[in-house]
């Protein structure tokens, strides 16, 4: 079974890609704007880590559809604190859905590769 969802929209926004920790983990975030009637839904995604690289052959103005998947987390400055939790919508692939060549355009074929690569099976 699958967690992963999808979203369309219109690319709004693209951030540079961000490099954060020693590590070198990064992240680059793709806002969708989604027009709902009398107001304008726009929907955060990051992409993070090899996905970064995909995001280069998205434009502004571009109408995608974006599997993602949800991930959550816990935060607690101390014991005493107030418990807070955060949602992130990790960007997996996209699809254009504006025209252009088709033939897997903008898909991450590399991560749903790699995700069934019989070969890298630890088991």
């Amino acid at each position: 079974m699958s967690n992963d969802a999808k979203v369309t929209g219109v690319v709004h926004l693209i951030e540079e890609t961000k490099t954060y920790g020693q590590k070198g983990f990064r992240k680059r975030l793709v806002v969708l704007e989604q027009e709902l009637g009398s107001f304008t839904n726009y929907v955060p995604v990051e992409f993070i880590r090899d996905s970064c690289d995909m995001v280069d052959d998205l434009s502004v103005g571009d109408q995608v559809e974006v599997t993602y998947r949800l991930s959550g987390r816990k935060w607690q400055r101390d014991a005493n604190s107030e418990v807070r939790y955060f949602v992130n919508v990790e960007g997996m692939s996209f699809q254009k859905l504006d025209g252009g060549s088709g033939a897997g355009q903008g898909v991450n074929d590399s991560l749903s590769e790699a995700a069934f690569d019989e070969d890298d099976v630890p088991f």
